[in-house]
């Protein structure tokens, strides 16, 4: 009998046990010492991309395996899968663009949370809120740091939550995930059969001498309290909401040429309901604008390795100009997101060289600093993790249950995430406290 929600909240407790440098199972040859960063390196701020996997103790475990054996055997391969992902173990230095691929070795701590069955926290609400920060590093990390953390966190129940952080400056989330289910290929049947990775991005876009600002930075928590709420959108609801659009589309003036994707669909929905929330807040509307990061892989000009890790983004922007009636239409919005997308997937096609990726990669963070800054103009970034593999990460006791990020304290930030079972989309919004009525209510009245 596990305790109550209220008194599970109440005294649940995250302890760390143990804390240790993992390093290449093989020194890193003197030629790959020293790895230059790209340009669309460069550009990012100095924080961690992480998530989090859940892993519910089976009746099916193997007999006699422990949580601790577990950690010594993903510790093992850890170790075997830094020899290919040499840079992940080095040192990040700000005034060279580079990593020096010393292997320092990446942080491996193991924790006990305790007080707390896991499927208590998988059943969501305010547990979940306050426990799964605690299960991760801080975003947040001096560069001087590791550039890969990982906390492996035990339950008294026996399941597992396995938390890995990644610096930004060397990894996006395609480089996140690729790098976990190589770990977990490595953990489960051998580094034998992992595919090697490319870092070869600093050859088609070398850094650049330039003055930099990072929008996304510890400055950016705003004085107001922010709440990070979580909506499910399942398989059934994002098909009603596409025909609905679709249907409003016919019966209106803007027909949509495409069939809209999950991820648009649902972008449009919480735009909508941002946009009316703002305009309830203010008593009038204003131009918004949406910042949503596209994958550049398999579209850019330039043709890159297919596990080729590093940043490779290119941002789209959506924009909302409010008419006279202050009227906002879900299938224009709709529009707007599928068109930005189409069009910063032709402006990769276009890109014929690094040279060409690299300026759009500058002026996209010109744009995007001015889009979160400008008074007069509502700016929001939405990212998606849709379509990535990251249920995949199996290290040899099954695959994950749940899959999540970290609150990121952010307001005006939006994050997706593919439900387990590929066909819904969970949706993570920052809002300051004020506005979290009336946005709830708003998405509500929506759906």
């Amino acid at each position: 009998m596990f305790p109550s929600l209220s008194r599970c909240i109440f005294n649940m407790k995250v302890e760390n046990l143990s804390r240790k440098l993992i390093t290449p199972s093989n020194p890193t040859p003197p030629h790959l010492e020293k790895l230059k960063i790209s340009c669309l390196d460069q550009l990012l701020p100095p924080l961690h991309v992480s998530c989090i996997f859940y892993y519910q103790a089976s009746a099916h475990d193997e007999p006699g395996v422990n949580n601790f054996q577990r950690s010594e055997q993903l510790q093992k391969s850890l170790s075997e899968t830094l020899t290919i992902f040499y840079p992940l173990s080095g040192r990040y230095s700000r005034s060279s663009f580079s990593i020096h691929c010393n292997d320092q070795g990446v942080e491996f701590v193991e924790a006990q949370v305790r007080g707390c069955c896991l499927s208590q926290l998988l059943k969501g609400g305010e547990l979940e809120t306050k426990l799964r920060n605690q299960l991760a590093p801080s975003l947040f990390v001096p560069d001087d740091s590791p550039l890969v953390k990982v906390q492996f966190n035990m339950f008294e129940c026996g399941g597992l939550a396995i938390s890995v952080s990644i610096s930004h400056v060397v990894a996006d989330a395609f480089t996140l995930f690729t790098f976990v289910n190589a770990w977990a290929t490595a953990s489960r049947i051998g580094i034998e059969k992992l595919h090697r990775p490319s870092f070869e991005l600093s050859s088609i876009c070398p850094p650049r001498e330039m003055h930099t600002h990072s929008v996304l930075n510890q400055g950016a928590v705003e004085e107001n309290k922010i709440v990070t709420i979580k909506y499910v959108f399942n398989g059934t609801a994002i098909l009603k909401l596409k025909l609905d659009a679709a249907k409003a589309s016919a019966d209106g003036s803007k027909l949509l040429k495409e069939e809209p994707t999950r991820v648009e669909i649902v972008t449009a929905v919480i735009w909508r309901s941002l946009i009316r929330v703002a305009q309830a807040r203010r008593g009038y509307s204003r131009p918004s604008v949406l910042a949503i990061p596209v994958n550049m892989r398999g579209r850019a000009g330039p043709s890159i390795p297919q596990y080729c890790c590093g940043n490779f983004v290119h941002y789209a922007f959506a924009k909302f100009e409010p008419d006279d009636e202050n009227s906002v239409q879900f299938p224009e919005l709709v529009g707007e997101v599928h068109n930005a997308i189409r069009s910063a997937i032709k402006d990769c096609g276009e890109a014929c060289n690094g040279d060409e990726i690299s300026l759009m990669a500058i002026n996209d963070t010109k744009e995007l600093a001015e889009t979160l800054g400008k008074d007069r103009v509502d700016g929001y970034l939405f990212s998606s993790w849709c379509r990535f593999a990251v249920y995949e990460a199996d290290f040899g006791f099954g695959k994950p249950d749940w899959v999540s990020n970290l609150d990121n304290e952010m307001e005006c930030f939006v994050f997706f995430m593919d439900t387990k079972d590929g066909e819904g989309i969970e949706a993570w919004v920052g809002l300051d406290d004020k506005s979290v009525l009336l946005f709830q209510q708003d998405l509500g009245i929506l759906n």
